[in-house]
C-alpha cells in the first residue's frame, strides 16, 4: 500500500495492522521517530528499524517480509521491477502487509491526501490539536472505485478518527445533555 508521503497516515495504518501482531519493522524511514510512532500506537518494544537497506534493500525487504507481519518502507528505497513481483510473491505467501511512504511500484491501494486544515489555531496563535484531512484511496481490483474519507489525523484528543463519526457523537450529546463521551472507530 502506498501511504502518498503522509507519514502520520503510514503510522496510523501500520499501528492499525500491527495492533495484534507480534512485531513490526521499518527500513528507510529516517524521518520515523520513536515519539510519533508511540503515540500512533506502535509498539517500541517489538519494533525493527533498518535506516538504510543499501543496495540490498530487496533482500532487506524479502528476509523482514518473511518474519515480519508488518513493513513500513520509506520513499528513498529504490527496488528493481522484478524484485518487486518477487516481494508481492513473498507477502501473498506469508501474509505481511508492505507500508509505503511514498510511491511503490504495483501497490495494490495508493492513498492520497489532501489537507483541509487544522484545529486549535485562532487569529494567528493557539497550540494546534488537530489536523483534518480527505484521504481518497484507488488502486487495483477491489480498490478500482476511488473512495474518500474525511479524517483527523491526529485530532484534537491525539487520536485518529472519521470527522462525521467524532462530530456525529458530540453533536447527538449536546443536544441530549449528556457528556460527550467520544471513542474512535472504524
Amino acid at each position: 500500500m502506498d501511504a502518498g508521503g503522509d507519514l502520520p497516515l503510514l503510522l496510523a495504518l501500520a499501528a492499525l495492522a500491527a495492533a495484534d501482531s507480534v512485531a513490526w519493522a521499518a527500513v528507510g524511514v529516517p524521518e520515523l521517530g520513536g515519539l510519533a510512532a508511540a503515540q500512533a500506537g506502535l509498539d517500541l518494544a517489538i519494533g525493527l528499524v533498518v535506516s538504510d537497506p543499501g543496495p540490498r534493500a530487496a533482500h532487506v525487504l524479502a528476509v523482514l517480509l518473511e518474519s515480519v507481519p508488518v513493513v513500513l518502507v520509506g520513499a528513498s528505497v529504490r527496488v528493481p521491477e522484478r524484485a518487486v513481483r518477487r516481494l508481492r510473491a513473498v507477502m501473498r505467501r506469508s501474509g505481511a502487509v508492505l507500508l509505503a511512504v511514498g510511491r511503490w511500484p504495483g501497490a495494490d491501494v495508493r492513498l492520497r491526501v489532501a489537507p483541509v486544515g487544522w484545529a486549535g489555531v485562532g487569529r494567528g496563535h493557539g497550540l494546534l490539536r488537530g489536523r483534518r484531512v480527505t484521504v481518497t484511496a484507488g488502486g487495483r481490483g477491489a480498490a478500482a472505485a476511488p473512495r474518500s474519507a474525511e479524517l483527523w489525523l491526529p485530532g484534537p484528543d491525539g487520536l485518529v478518527g472519521v470527522v462525521d463519526v467524532v462530530e456525529r457523537g458530540a453533536a447527538e450529546a449536546v443536544r441530549s445533555g449528556a457528556r460527550a463521551d467520544l471513542r474512535v472507530v472504524g
